[in-house]
C-alpha cells in the first residue's frame, strides 16, 4: 500500500515556495505515492494539482483563530488518513495541531520558528537553515537537509518581439519576487554599465513601482522589461543569453538549478544559498552581493565568450543529473517519509 502524504500550502499567490509546493506535490504522486492536498485558494495552484489528478481542499489559512481553517485540516486528515502531513513554511504549520499524521515542517527560508511547535521534524533545503533551526533548539537528530531540484517543463523559446526585444541584443533574463531581497536594483544598475543589455524582469511583488522608477532614472527603461509573474519559465530561459540572480538574501536558489536544467549561462551573487550551490566559475559565474561593477563584469565575461558560456551549461547540466534531479530528490523524500511513519 503506498504511503499517503497530505501536503498543506497557505502562502502567497507566487512565490519561490508556492511553486515548489506544486513543483514537490506532483512530484510525489509521479513517483506512486497517494498525496493529496490542503491549500490556500489560488488559481494556478488549484489548477496544477487539478490536472494531475490530486484531490485537495481550500482553506483561508487567515490567522490563529481562523477555526474554520482547522475544521477543514481536521476534516481532511479524518478523511484520507495520511502517514504523513508535510507543511510548506509557516503559516501552514502554524494551522497544524500534534498527534496523528506525524508532522513534517519544510523550511525555504528563516521563517519564525514558533510557527513550526506541532511539527515532529522539519527539512531544510538549504545547509544554513539546518543551522538556523538547530541554533534555534531544534536537535538535529529532527532535522533533515533535502534541496530543491530542478523542474521546468520545456519550451520553444518565446518570442522576443512580444517584449519589444531586437532579436540580436544581448538578454539577461531575471526570476523571482520582487522584494528587495532578491536585489533586481542590481541588476538594473548594472544594465546601465552595459548599453547593448536587454533584461527581462519576471515576477511579482511590492517593489514593482520602486524598480520601475529606477529604470526611468537611469535611462534604461526601454531596455528593462517586466514582465510579470510568468509560469513559461523555461521559454524565458530559452529566449535569453543569460540568467541574472543578484540576490541579496537567499537559502537556497531555484533559479540557478532551473537555469542549469535548461542550459542557460548564469551570473548570480554570493548570497548564502547560491554560495553553496556553485562551484565557483565552474558551473556559474559567482560575484559579491551588492557590487554592481562585479555584476556588470560578472555578465559581459559571458557575453564576451561562447567558450565559456558552454563550459558553465555542460557544467551545470551535470550538476542537475548528479545532485539535483527529481528522481534523485523524490528518493530523499521518499526515505525519509518512511524512517519516520508510524
Amino acid at each position: 500500500m503506498p504511503l499517503k502524504i497530505l501536503t498543506v500550502m497557505a502562502g502567497a499567490s507566487v512565490g519561490g515556495a508556492e511553486t515548489f509546493f506544486v513543483t514537490l506535490t506532483l512530484a510525489l504522486s509521479r513517483a506512486g505515492l497517494d498525496v493529496s492536498s490542503v491549500v490556500k485558494p489560488n488559481a494556478m495552484r488549484e489548477r496544477a494539482l487539478k490536472e494531475a489528478g490530486i484531490a485537495y481542499e481550500t482553506a483561508s489559512f487567515r490567522s490563529p483563530v481562523d477555526f474554520t481553517t482547522g475544521r477543514i485540516l481536521r476534516q481532511a486528515i479524518e478523511a484520507f488518513h495520511p502517514d504523513i502531513a508535510l507543511a510548506f513554511a509557516g503559516r501552514a504549520a502554524s494551522f497544524m495541531t500534534r498527534g496523528n499524521p506525524v508532522l513534517i515542517g519544510r523550511l525555504g527560508g528563516y521563517y519564525n520558528l514558533k510557527n513550526f511547535q506541532a511539527c515532529d521534524y522539519l527539512v531544510c533545503n538549504a545547509p544554513d537553515l539546518v543551522r538556523y533551526v538547530t541554533e534555534g533548539g531544534w536537535p538535529s537528530s529532527k532535522v533533515f537537509l533535502i534541496p530543491n531540484f530542478a523542474a521546468v517543463p520545456d519550451a520553444p523559446p518565446i518570442d522576443r518581439a512580444e517584449f519589444g526585444t531586437p532579436s540580436e541584443a544581448p538578454l539577461a533574463v531575471a526570476l523571482g519576487r520582487l522584494h528587495p531581497n532578491k536585489g533586481l536594483d542590481v541588476l538594473i544598475r548594472a544594465a546601465a554599465l552595459i548599453p547593448e543589455l536587454f533584461v527581462w524582469i519576471a515576477g511579482e511583488g511590492p517593489e514593482r513601482e520602486r524598480l520601475q522608477n529606477l529604470s526611468r532614472e537611469l535611462g534604461v527603461a526601454g531596455r528593462v522589461k517586466f514582465l510579470g509573474w510568468r509560469e513559461d519559465r523555461a521559454a524565458l530561459y530559452r529566449a535569453s543569453n543569460l540568467c541574472v540572480y543578484p540576490s541579496r538574501e537567499e537559502p537556497f536558489g531555484n533559479v540557478v538549478i532551473e537555469a542549469w536544467s535548461c542550459g542557460t549561462p548564469i551570473v548570480t551573487t554570493a548570497s548564502t544559498g547560491p554560495a553553496w550551490l556553485v562551484r565557483k566559475d565552474g558551473d556559474a559565474i559567482l560575484t559579491p552581493v551588492d557590487d554592481v561593477e562585479a555584476l556588470a563584469a560578472g555578465i559581459r565575461s559571458l557575453l564576451s565568450s561562447k567558450a565559456l558560456a558552454e563550459r558553465l551549461v555542460a557544467a551545470g547540466r551535470r550538476r542537475v543529473s548528479e545532485e539535483f534531479s527529481e528522481t534523485a530528490i523524490v528518493r530523499r523524500y521518499i526515505d525519509l517519509f518512511e524512517k519516520v511513519r508510524p
